[in-house]
């Protein structure tokens, strides 16, 4: 069975998301084995410097590439990555696992990702040219991959 992993910067505090999520984890149990992996959102200072926030988000990177395992294709979701209909999405995953028998996103910290994170991304991907919290992030992304295992083995899903 294939792998799932999503590392993201943040941890989801609203019971509605987590909910939303768990939902959306147990429906992906059928078609691949999904792990969720949250890192702790670095505080910035109120008025850091530009070089205080390249610390931060440095620091963050490194601790996304710890957990990023050997072998695994990587997308990381970032607004300067390629936008994707849901079937687009369906025929990438479909690919990353032609690739890889794991697939890892990345979601950053309000920072972003850094560049070392980026460099080490098969693909960039953006879900809209908004931004949007992590959380919501998080949720959308778990939510579009469930759609994708279901375009990919022709079963419906609501438009």
């Amino acid at each position: 069975m294939p792998n799932i992993t999503i590392i993201s910067v943040g941890k989801i505090k609203e019971k509605f998301i987590k909910d939303a999520l768990s939902e959306y984890e147990k429906r992906l149990s059928r078609f691949v084995k999904f792990k969720s992996i949250e890192l702790p959102d670095r505080p910035i200072p109120e008025k850091a410097s530009a070089a205080e926030e390249m610390q931060v988000l440095e620091r963050e990177g490194a601790e996304i590439l710890a957990k990023i395992q050997k072998g695994d294709y990587v997308i990381a979701m970032c607004i300067e990555g390629k936008k994707l209909s849901s079937v687009e999405f369906a025929k990438k995953l479909s690919s990353a696992f032609n690739r890889a028998s794991s697939v890892t996103f990345i979601i950053g910290g309000s920072l972003g990702l850094s560049e070392s994170v980026k460099a080490r991304a098969d693909f960039k991907m953006s879900m809209s040219d908004m931004t949007f919290p992590h959380n919501l992030a998080r949720l959308m992304l778990t939510e579009q991959t469930y759609r994708a295992f279901k375009i990919n083995a022709n079963e419906s899903y609501h438009k």
